[in-house]
């Protein structure tokens, strides 16, 4: 009994790991599609986040100006994916498709070029990376029976950017639905030629959602690089970045729906982890191959169950022209 209730504290805490990066993606993707930016480029601007904070990281030791790098990087990409969209009113996920290329070439390209490790960052120090915080009682409550090792590996035992993404989930719920800001975004995502007529910049506000959105991303690809990584690694965001889009699919563009989405693909990655090598009963040794793909087919399989259900932002994926 013990140890099947520390698997699960453990398999509960891996899970709030890995669902991190996820939720502040998908978070970055909702200010976007909120306001009618469909951006597919979820994963490239992880991706080019990661090598900018683990590479600044390293030169500064200081996981701070890492994490200042990688939204930095985010913010820029954003931006550059709003002027193809907004301004010169291109094709949103043939732009987003441009990000993703240009991360996953650039990225390793320039990691070979200044650190000649084969496309990838040396090993951090531990003072370069963000390190899990001990909470206060910790100690106190460790031989407390479920409560303890739930306390102290669930609920604690994370670094800051796992605590700023559980606080950013209401803080945008809230933004969203009470916020004038939020307001605004969310009627420029439905019918931004009324947003237009009352006056208000329908292209400043599509700006400011994808400076959001790669402030958000930036932050997901620092946290895989200099917080739940040691460094960047070529392709390390491991199609994160779509997982993220299919959450916010799948939670139809709610913050809190999109949460639970989020948690579901991140279990099922922790399980996998925990699966490969294990021999089930009557099943035997399940090759490591099926393992991996588990979480990547349970969003294929939710994605074509549910997304026909959930009802996008009506001005999704259209180009706003003002009339003159």
């Amino acid at each position: 009994m013990d140890d099947a209730v520390l698997m699960g504290v453990s398999l509960l805490g891996a899970t709030v790991r890995l669902a991190t990066p996820l939720v502040l993606a998908a978070l970055g993707g909702l200010y976007a599609e909120r306001a009618g930016v469909a951006d597919i480029g979820l994963e490239g601007k992880m991706l080019a986040a990661a090598f900018a904070a683990a590479a600044v990281a390293w030169v500064t030791d200081s996981p701070w100006l890492g994490l200042g790098a990688a939204m930095a990087v985010g913010v820029a990409l954003g931006l550059l994916h709003a002027f193809a969209c907004v301004v010169a009113h291109g094709n949103q996920v043939v732009s987003g498709m441009a990000i993703n290329i240009l991360a996953a070439g650039l990225a390793p390209t320039l990691a070979s070029a200044w650190f000649h490790q084969g496309g990838q960052t040396p090993l951090l120090p531990a003072s370069a990376r963000f390190q899990p915080l001990v909470l206060p009682l910790s100690e106190t409550l460790k031989d407390v029976p479920i409560l303890g090792p739930f306390y102290r590996d669930v609920v604690g035992g994370h670094n800051l950017l796992v605590y700023g993404a559980a606080l950013a989930i209401p803080l945008t719920a809230w933004i969203l639905a009470h916020s004038r800001f939020g307001l605004r975004l969310r009627a420029v995502g439905e019918n931004p030629e009324a947003v237009d007529t009352a006056g208000i910049a329908v292209a400043r506000l599509r700006f400011c959602a994808m400076t959001l959105c790669g402030a958000c991303c930036g932050a997901a690809g620092a946290y895989l690089s200099i917080a739940h990584g040691g460094g960047f690694i070529r392709d390390m965001t491991a199609g994160k970045g779509f997982l993220a889009l299919a959450a916010l699919i799948f939670g139809r563009w709610r913050p809190w729906s999109m949460l639970a989405a989020c948690l579901l693909f991140a279990f099922a990655d922790a399980l996998q982890i925990r699966l490969q090598g294990v021999a089930l009963p009557g099943l035997g040794q399940i090759p490591v191959q099926f393992v991996q793909m588990l979480p990547y087919l349970l969003t294929v399989l939710l994605l074509a169950g549910f997304a026909g259900r959930a009802v996008a932002p009506r001005a999704l994926g259209r180009p706003f022209v003002k009339d003159r």
